[in-house]
């Protein structure tokens, strides 16, 4: 793809694709490759929401406002992904930070901008919302997709992680609001860590990832053979209606993740 962005640190090597969605395309370690690669996959930025909104409805205050419906009945992700992002700072060999306005069919406008530190053993992802006018709710978070093998002849990804909590999903694939005790997996659920986001992927003999965040919410996905994703986000799926977090004048939403990793065996 053109006007791709790559930053390398040590023998990491992380490529950013600004124009589509400022995903990351594709993150190697010693020349392996840990993201699925694709169009669609990659890690891409989820924002000014994460996972669901039912029936794309959500409301601010006494205004409801309909979003588009691109995960029949629901709406997904956000728009950040499906957005060509400019340029915010010029990058370095290790640093980039991109932007793009928000604007219809997200009813507010506003700005968010990701910013990329890549060292030799870790990346640190921050993500930030700003209004440009009235307060509105948002969310933001990260939907990588980690190779489950990573075709070397070794053995498939383990995850490993502790919750408080796991929610519950409904029919409509959503939380219902029941807090349960985490259940094993097959997973796309989300998972309450109030102690912040932790979650260890480990190749084993190959390579260890540590996915951290301050914030206490994580989705995790492992229904796919080719993939599993490990998404730090600020709030629960259709988080816009049950836990709204205005972002306002005064204060902005900020979001960072970090993840490092180290060869193993």
């Amino acid at each position: 793809m053109e006007n791709e962005t790559k930053l390398t640190a040590g023998d990491a090597e992380l490529t950013l694709q600004p124009e589509n969605g400022c995903r990351i395309a594709s993150l190697k370690v010693g020349g392996t490759e840990l993201l699925r690669q694709g169009d669609k996959f990659g890690a891409f930025i989820m924002v000014p929401w994460c996972g669901r909104t039912e029936n794309g409805v959500f409301r601010n205050g006494g205004v409801t406002h309909q979003l588009p419906v691109d995960a029949p009945p629901h709406a997904i992700h956000g728009t950040g992904r499906h957005t060509a992002w400019r340029e915010a700072e010029p990058a370095t060999a290790t640093t980039a930070a991109f932007q793009y306005e928000l604007k219809d069919p997200w009813p507010y406008p506003g700005l968010v901008t990701q910013r990329v530190e890549l060292a030799p053993h870790s990346v640190k992802l921050t993500l930030g919302v700003e209004t440009a006018g009235d307060s509105f709710p948002a969310q933001a978070g990260w939907h990588p997709w980690w190779l489950r093998n990573l075709g070397r002849g070794g053995q498939d990804v383990e995850l490993t992680f502790s919750a408080a909590w796991q929610e519950e999903r409904g029919d409509n694939h959503l939380p219902n609001g029941n807090r349960i005790d985490p259940r094993p997996g097959p997973w796309d659920d989300c998972f309450g860590m109030p102690e912040g986001v932790d979650v260890a992927l480990t190749w084993p003999g190959e390579m260890r990832v540590r996915v951290t965040s301050a914030s206490e919410w994580a989705v995790i996905y492992t229904e796919q053979p080719e993939a599993v994703c490990v998404e730090p986000q600020s709030g629960p799926p259709n988080g816009l209606n049950t836990l709204p977090r205005l972002v306002t004048p005064i204060d902005p939403l900020e979001i960072s993740t970090t993840w490092s990793w180290q060869t193993i065996g």
